[in-house]
């Protein structure tokens, strides 16, 4: 999806591109939440990764370009081995399939893909510090050129485990050696809240974030 956010003072907002399987109990989610700010502040975007009904993986990096002035692409790549979220073609976010481990991994149910914008100041902005501004309303962003390729639904029961879909092949298993060093420089420089080091929330690393998985 290409997506231009709100201009100027976007406090409080969320825009939000994600995948969602419409469960409760057991739902798949995956989320890019773009966190309204202040003018001439950065904008912050969240991504946080549900599997069979858990989620609170959040990740948050700081955008190195104005995401309101220009249409950028989001996309997000689920196979069998990974699911990667890329802004303009650079990863941001790897969540890999470690079910061998014993760890949930989103791929048993189908999911739909939705749109928002929604209000969201008692969190979104600063922890809720900053709140919407709505003289400043309404509020707009704005999408395009959405592109979706795999398997409908309802469609042939065997089409999710066709190891003959692209999105499956050698080149879509492990990040590039390009990919992986864009990868590095994003988690490096742009990176500022990983859930995996928050010891407050989490006194034991959660197992999906343990080193070389």
């Amino acid at each position: 999806m290409k997506i231009k956010l709100i201009p100027g003072d976007s406090a409080g907002t969320v825009t939000a591109f994600y995948m969602n399987s419409d469960t409760d109990n057991v739902r798949d989610e995956l989320d890019f939440e773009f966190l309204g700010n202040r003018t001439g502040q950065p904008y912050t975007v969240q991504t946080n990764v549900y599997a069979h009904g858990k989620g609170d993986r959040e990740q948050r990096i700081n955008l190195w370009f104005d995401p309101a002035a220009e249409y950028h692409t989001y996309s997000i790549l689920w196979n069998h081995r990974r699911v990667t979220f890329y802004i303009d073609e650079v990863p941001i976010r790897v969540y890999k399939n470690n079910e061998a481990r014993g760890i949930p991994y989103p791929k048993l149910q189908p999911m739909g893909v939705y749109s928002t914008l929604w209000e969201a100041d008692d969190w979104a902005t600063r922890g809720g510090l900053e709140k919407i501004d709505w003289r400043k309303a309404p509020f707009y962003a704005y999408y395009k050129d959405f592109d979706i390729e795999g398997c409908p639904m309802p469609g042939p029961g065997t089409c999710a485990s066709n190891p003959n879909n692209w999105w499956e092949g050698t080149a879509y298993q492990e990040l590039s050696p390009i990919e992986a060093r864009r990868y590095h420089w994003v988690r490096q420089n742009h990176m500022i809240y990983d859930y995996c080091t928050d010891k407050s929330r989490y006194p034991v690393t959660p197992p999906e974030c343990v080193a070389g998985i």
